[in-house]
């Protein structure tokens, strides 16, 4: 995820994140497809959730259109667009695989200390984790095609 601004994102950047947060979730779905429609039609659920089967993409508070981060907090445009577009994937997901009982939805860890979150970010693993596991559990079709964050609040498209 190189750090990018709207001057210097360039082509090569943007497809290679594009490739990873877009593309790789859509082929991993594929894969997997016939064996999420497999689950879900010998679940004796009748309702959408993680229990009977589902999609979950991971995504990010900077990919949000209604309320976005601070350019200068978050300047990383092609990782924030890639992020968007899996945004867009998800809900295309929860349209295309509702029929078929699949649960569809992305999820934003928060802002964890990692690598990638360096020691500024507000949350430990565990706690980020901790909170996924959480709203996991409790996700329905309520939650169905949009994106939530690590504690189930719902981020603006």
């Amino acid at each position: 995820m190189p750090a990018s601004t709207l001057e210097s994102a360039t082509q090569e950047d943007m497809l290679s994140v594009y490739n990873i947060n877009v593309v790789g979730p859509m082929l991993v779905t594929q894969a997997f497809l016939p064996l999420l429609k497999k689950a879900a039609q010998g679940s004796k659920q009748k309702s959408l959730s993680c229990s009977k089967a589902a999609i979950i993409n991971i995504s990010t508070i900077g990919s949000s259109i209604g309320n976005p981060p601070n350019m200068a907090t978050f300047p990383v445009i092609s990782y924030r667009c890639s992020k968007t577009a899996l945004n867009m994937l998800t809900r295309c997901q929860s349209l295309g695989y509702k029929d078929d009982g699949i649960l569809c939805t992305a999820i934003h860890p928060g802002w964890v200390k990692t690598e990638l979150g360096t020691d500024k970010a507000d949350l430990t693993v565990d706690q980020s984790v901790r909170g996924i596991l959480k709203v996991l559990s409790h996700l329905s079709e309520k939650q169905n095609g949009i994106v939530v964050d690590w504690e189930g609040r719902t981020v603006p498209w």
